[in-house]
Order: C-alpha cells, then structure tokens, then sequence
C-alpha cells in the first residue's frame, strides 16, 4: 500500500513538473475586438517571427479602401511578408458596416466616405484607443507607430494625421487625399507619402468628381498642407519626371521629415505592385511597388 501512494505521489510531481516545463504555445495572429462608444471594432493583428524574443516593435495600421476589410487589405496587397520580415508588428482594423444590404465597410475621413461619415462614426476615437492597446498589448514602441491605406483607408489615414499627430509617427497614402473637414490641426511635423495614377478615374488626382459621383480635393492640395505644417520648403524639387512617374519631394522640413509624392503614368485606382486580383478592377501600376517604398520611407523616421 506504502509503494502504491508512493508511486502515486512521484507520478502527480512528475506530471506537474512537466506541464511547468512545456514551452507556450507562440501564436502570431490574432482575431481582436475593442469596445469604443457603443460600438465592437474588430481588428486582425500579426506577430514578427521574432515577437516573443525581442521588444520594443514598430507597428503599421494597413486601413482597407470603402467596401473592403482588414483581411481583404492584407491578402490582395500582400502586405504582411514584407512587414514581418522587416519586424513589424501589423495591424488591419475594419471599418464599421453599413447597415444596408451590401453591408459596407468605410472610415469616416472627414468628407469622405458614405455610411461612416453619414453616421459620423468615431474613427479617431477608435484608433486612439486602438493604437493605445497595441501599445500595451504587443511591446510595441510608441515612437515608430506608421498608418498606411488605400483610397478611404488613405483619406482616413491623412484624417488621423491631422488629429492624432502626437501618436503617429508617418502615413503613407494611395489613392485618396486629404478630405478632412476644416484646417488639418497637426501639432507636430507628419512626415507623407503619397502614391497615385494619372489615370485613377475613382479619385482623381487633380481633384474633381471621380467616376462614383464622390468630389475629391487636389492630391497636391493636401500634400502642400502637410509641407507648410511641417515647415517645408514651399517648391517642391521635381527629382524624377520620365514616361513611368513623376517624383516629387518636399525638403527642409521640421523634425527632419518629408514629403514625397509618386505620381505613375500607368495603373489606376489599385495598390502598385500588388496582384491584379479582380478583372473588374484597375490594374496596378507596374513600376513601382508600394510595400517596399511605403517601409522604405516609414524606416527613415
């Protein structure tokens, strides 16, 4: 009887010892919610290879266009390997849905865009609350915290530079301009960079009413707001101007950031160098490619 307890004992220390000893599961993606007002927003969050070893991360926000969602940004921009392999920990938030049948989600940039600006959702109260908790929850660093977006992601982006640029560090814009209501109140330089086509029927590039029916400011408007806040030189340098694309860059600017603007001659309203993923849709330009620029320019800052 003594040896059966004995074995008993020593069989229960072994098994505790070894659930002790067992490695954490690492996990990399994460399916989130936060509560801000009254309403849930969901978010998908994904983890460097090396999350669990280091700290102190980057962080970038990749803001879906009108009817698209975080996932949709992620899979046909195929954003996430170039990020995570440079360390960064990404997140791609989803707009509210409208309440239609099409169920359509959209950022409320300002003037721009549908059910969330018809409904005037809180999206700045819902990053400044979202950036917050992936702070705390991803050892993220505060100081290297970038937004990049396509069309209503990019018009959003510009948005929350404007009222939340003592969180974020640098946007990075396709396709949409700056759209918010009144003056852009940054108190602090917001380095940009902007990516766009010529040919964009959705959102065109010299302003006016794009194919939607929607009016668009100036891309160059917005762009020469963010240099005179930012305390840049008031002409710009033309550094590239050839049959792919016009580069222009806005220098001497506060805090050392900059403006940069691509300007392609092909493509369309679509994210350059990304597959062309739907037929109905522009292709994407070919001579460039907006993820390596877009973490090229974020690393600068």
């Amino acid at each position: 009887m003594k040896s059966f307890i004995y074995l008993a004992i020593v069989l229960s220390a072994n098994t505790c010892f070894n659930r002790k000893d067992e490695p954490i599961e690492k996990k990399f993606r994460f399916e989130k919610q936060i509560m801000v007002g009254n309403l849930t927003r969901t978010y998908t969050v994904v983890l460097p290879e090396n999350f669990y070893e280091e700290k102190d991360f980057p962080v970038v926000f990749g803001l879906h266009g009108g009817g698209g969602s975080g996932s949709q940004f992620e899979n046909h921009y195929n954003f996430s390997p170039l990020a995570l392999k440079r360390g960064y920990v990404v997140v791609y938030p989803d707009g509210v849905q409208s309440d239609g049948i099409l169920r359509v989600r959209t950022w409320n940039g300002g003037t721009c865009c549908d059910y969330a600006m018809e409904k005037q959702i809180d999206d700045v109260g819902f990053f400044s609350a979202l950036i917050d908790q992936v702070i705390k929850d991803y050892k993220v660093n505060p100081r290297k915290v970038y937004f990049t977006g396509m069309s209503n992601g990019a018009i959003m982006s510009y948005r929350l530079a404007c009222e939340l640029s003592g969180k974020i560090t640098a946007i990075a814009a396709v396709s949409g301009p700056l759209s918010v209501i009144g003056d852009c109140k940054a108190t602090r330089p917001v380095p940009v960079m902007h990516l766009h086509s010529v040919k964009d029927e959705n959102v065109p590039h010299l302003g006016g009413i794009g194919i939607n029916g929607i009016t668009f400011a100036p891309v160059m408007s917005g762009l020469n707001t963010f240099a005179n806040l930012n305390g840049c030189n008031k002409t710009p340098n033309i550094l590239v101007d050839d049959q792919k694309y016009k580069l222009t860059v806005w220098n001497n600017c506060r805090n050392s950031s900059e403006i940069v603007y691509y300007l392609t001659r092909d493509g369309g309203h679509s994210w350059p160098g990304a597959e062309w993923v739907r037929q109905a849709a522009d292709e994407p330009s070919h001579v460039i490619d907006a993820n390596s620029l877009i973490l090229d320019f974020f690393e600068k800052f």
